[in-house]
């Protein structure tokens, strides 16, 4: 089969072929439908050492997967071939006191690495994924893999960082999400979907993306610039806002995160920008928590998938063919995607 891997650190990624995994006992081999193509896959591919907790290349990438069942290794009950799926990606030891909540992305003893992550599982932008166990598959009814993938990391990303900030929102509360690309867009759908008087503000660079943000259900959308903080200020009788989603996660993004959140509020970096939130007496504002959390658990993907099933989120994608994996990360490392980009091995 092929696979799109990456085969050394500060070395592009080459599209070979790799042996067909066969599934062992309790193991599932799943028919990639879709994979999403993520910023964090970019840093991957752009890193020249390896990174902590990384294995050594050659590994595939692709963590935001879904297919369709192709074949049940012995023991596995629940499911069929040819039964639609999406893939929990972040992966754990299952006997933690973390991953026995179904919070495997804070398992204690393998930090959560998941497909396409370099923590030995190869992931899911090659014609078949060998998933370790069953309980990392969640049934799609009648939603299409190639359009569901990203739900599995840019939808319950969005969703968790979101849900932990609920007891903040209801009638008069403002949330700012900084950053319109794909993960703002699906956070913006999913505020609307779970607090819905809540004032959502959008903040971006890029007019395109503003205007998709609008059409998903942003209040306001906001150029990016010197006005943007007076804005958002004005919008909240100078308070600030009670939750703050930075999804870029640069200097500057952090910065104005740093302005416009409020007394007792929620600061909440998803971006790998690699920036670095300033901090004193001050700033952020007194008693507003910082958190980054790192993606969701597996009983909030289930109502990630719950929600795109009602119809209540769904994430715009382009489609690009294996072989046009290059091209993908290319556009989106230039930000040309307006949603997110997904592999589809499998036409």
């Amino acid at each position: 089969m092929r696979a799109f891997q990456l085969v050394g650190w500060g070395q592009p990624p080459e599209l070979r072929e790799v042996p067909v995994p066969e599934p062992g006992p309790g193991q599932v081999l799943v028919k990639v439908g879709g994979a999403g193509a993520c910023h964090s896959d970019l840093h991957i591919m752009q890193a020249h050492a390896p990174l902590p907790g990384f294995t050594h290349p050659p590994f595939t990438l692709g963590h935001e997967n879904a297919g369709w069942v192709e074949r049940l290794g012995p023991g596995v009950s629940g499911f069929a071939a040819g039964d639609p799926v999406i893939v929990y990606g972040s992966w754990g030891c299952g006997v933690c006191a973390n991953c026995r909540q179904g919070r495997e992305n804070y398992c204690q003893d393998r930090g959560g690495q998941g497909p396409g992550l370099g923590g030995g599982h190869d992931g899911g932008m090659a014609e078949y994924l060998l998933v370790p166990a069953a309980r990392y598959l969640i049934a799609l009814g009648s939603l299409d893999p190639r359009q569901a993938a990203p739900l599995s990391d840019a939808g319950l990303t969005s969703y968790h960082a979101v849900k932990r900030s609920l007891h903040l929102l209801g009638p008069g509360s403002t949330a700012v999400v900084i950053g319109a690309g794909g993960l703002g867009q699906m956070t913006i759908q999913i505020l609307r979907a779970l607090s819905a008087a809540t004032t959502v503000v959008a903040v971006d660079t890029d007019v395109g993306k503003l205007e998709t943000a609008k059409r998903m259900g942003a209040d306001e959308a906001l150029l990016s610039g010197d006005e943007t903080i007076a804005r958002i200020k004005d919008i909240t009788a100078q308070q600030g806002a009670q939750l703050v989603l930075d999804m870029v996660g640069t200097d500057p993004t952090l910065r104005m995160a740093a302005q416009v959140a409020r007394t007792l509020g929620h600061l909440t970096i998803v971006g790998l920008g690699g920036g670095a939130l300033p901090v004193d007496f001050s700033s952020p504002p007194h008693e507003c928590s910082v958190a980054s959390p790192y993606w969701g658990s597996l009983p909030e993907l289930m109502e990630v998938i719950t929600l795109a099933q009602q119809d209540k989120i769904k994430m715009l994608v382009e489609h690009f063919p294996l072989q046009r994996a290059d091209e993908a990360y290319q556009l989106l490392h230039e930000g040309k995607i307006q949603g997110r980009a997904v592999i589809t091995p499998v036409a």
